[in-house]
């Protein structure tokens, strides 16, 4: 078999990868990761567990290299590193994380090759959330439910979320491994049932709809913090504003105020407050807080209109906001003459913030891509709205990864997800996770809208990972015993 040539099947694996990223937008050829899994799967036949580590290295080495390509943008073009330092630091940020797929490859090879159809499936996963949810608090780009979006298996986002997804992707590309009628007919019946449950509508509207604009400011990371150009850049998001009011909500990028709160609460925001008030419109935006006394330092989301209140980035961005694995890091990154931001999180128990006459459930950048993050609290929440700034990545494909990320959160939870980008993409989400609507990147503009506010619970909404994380480990379980039962007859 010429996957279980050492040369070939490396070579195999090293172009899996490439497929595997093409799956994702903003390249959006879904069907391509079946493909690359299976090719994938093929590889860790028939070799060493040693082997099989190496190709899931090489497979996580393209699909990370093309992947999460714009780390070198963010480190070169607004870290200001030069391009040794940037490539360098690029480099070990892919091969750490091409370090899972090779741990998927070994744990399959050692464990999996007398059951590989169940077994290979359940490892990917359980790696995957290893690497989604736990390490350095979670990486899960390119997880495989992600590029389902737009196919038959979005039907069971609702229910199982992006790992359960996941798995029955993996599933599915396991099962086209030679393929035999049996095997063929259990994968027909995974995409019937998926295609019959991505017409069931699993939430309800609740009122009356809401009109909604959202601002994209457009204002590039290199110029966004320069303090001679913050008046300009309030008073861009004021005029904005004052062309919108009236409408229900109107919705500010991530750190679309480049000042602290204490900074411009007296001259700005209080005047802006008593303006929506007058013109009955909830205005929510964005801004840094400083704790004068302790020092700390937090990603704020803030409401003005019918209520002041604020909500407190949880989910800090590892090596953005905050820095892990010091003090090493921070010497490193001295060294290199990159500073980068030092936030503190906010509490867990936040109330959720309203507008428009319903609450609704805040994430802030990086915040949206944890599914656990947008089901807290859902029951209260009537809509989602996410403010980010993509800025940071330039015109790399970061901003339409994110993107895809952001409409898997309104498809598991069957809320309209509000998202307000600072460069792009600034979009309306339906809860069926469809784009309403949508602004071009690098340009200034609103985006007006309608939304309808949402009750009810989607399975995912309710249960969240655990029972598919249960799930798969009792799956291992069952293998291990069945495989075990074999091997002793």
């Amino acid at each position: 078999m010429i996957f279980s040539h050492k040369y070939a099947g490396d070579f195999v694996a090293f172009i899996a990868g490439f497929l595997y990223t093409l799956a994702f937008a903003p390249f959006d050829y879904a069907y391509l990761v079946f493909i690359a899994l299976s090719m994938l799967f093929a590889s860790w036949q028939r070799v060493t567990p040693v082997r099989a580590m190496l190709r899931g290295y090489l497979f996580g080495l393209s699909a990370f290299g093309l992947g999460v390509s714009w780390v070198y943008v963010s480190i070169h073009d607004f870290g200001h590193a030069s391009v040794m330092n940037s490539s360098a630091m690029t480099a070990v940020f892919v091969g750490f994380w091409a370090m899972f797929p090779a741990l998927a490859g070994y744990l399959c090879a050692k464990f999996a090759q007398s059951n590989r159809v169940l077994l290979m499936p359940v490892l990917w996963l359980l790696v995957d959330y290893l690497r989604g949810v736990w390490v350095l608090d979670g990486f899960p780009w390119l997880l495989a439910g992600y590029s389902q979006l737009d196919t038959p298996l979005a039907g069971y986002i609702p229910i199982f979320g992006v790992y359960g997804t996941g798995f029955i992707v993996a599933l599915s590309a396991a099962l086209m491994l030679g393929v035999v009628w049996r095997k063929a007919l259990v994968l027909l019946m995974l995409w019937a049932v998926g295609s019959y449950l991505h017409t069931v509508q699993w939430t309800q509207p609740s009122g009356v709809p809401l009109h909604v604009a959202l601002i994209q400011g457009n204002i590039t990371q290199d110029k966004k913090w320069l303090p001679e150009n913050k008046l300009n850049t309030l008073r861009l998001y004021k005029t904005l504003t004052e062309q919108h009011w009236g409408v229900n909500i109107i919705v500010w990028p991530e750190t679309s105020i480049p000042a602290y709160l204490s900074e411009v609460e007296a001259f700005f925001l209080m005047p802006l407050h008593q303006a929506a008030q007058q013109h009955h419109t909830d205005l929510i935006v964005s801004l840094p807080i400083k704790n004068e006394a302790s020092g700390e330092k937090y990603n704020a989301v803030m409401t003005l209109g019918s209520h002041v209140s604020d909500y407190r980035k949880q989910h800090l961005l590892p090596f953005g906001e905050i820095l892990p694995w010091q003090p090493l890091s921070g010497f490193v990154l001295q060294q290199l003459g990159i500073k980068l931001g030092n936030f503190t999180a906010g509490g867990d128990n936040q109330p959720l913030l309203s507008a428009g006459g319903y609450s609704f459930i805040t994430s802030i950048c990086y915040e949206d891509v944890f599914g656990n993050h947008a089901i807290r609290g859902l029951e209260n929440a009537a809509y989602l709205i996410n403010v980010t700034n993509d800025g940071w990545f330039g015109n790399s494909i970061e901003p339409h990864q994110h993107a895809q990320m952001a409409r898997m959160r309104a498809l598991e939870t069957g809320r309209f997800l509000l998202r307000s980008t600072n460069t792009g993409l600034t979009a309306i989400v339906a809860p069926n996770g469809k784009l309403i609507q949508q602004l071009p990147l690098f340009e200034v503009g609103v985006l007006q809208g309608e939304i309808t506010p949402m009750t009810g619970l989607t399975p995912y909404a309710r249960l969240g990972d655990k029972p598919v994380l249960m799930f798969l480990v009792g799956l291992l379980v069952v293998g291990w015993l069945t495989t075990f039962r074999k091997s002793t007859q």
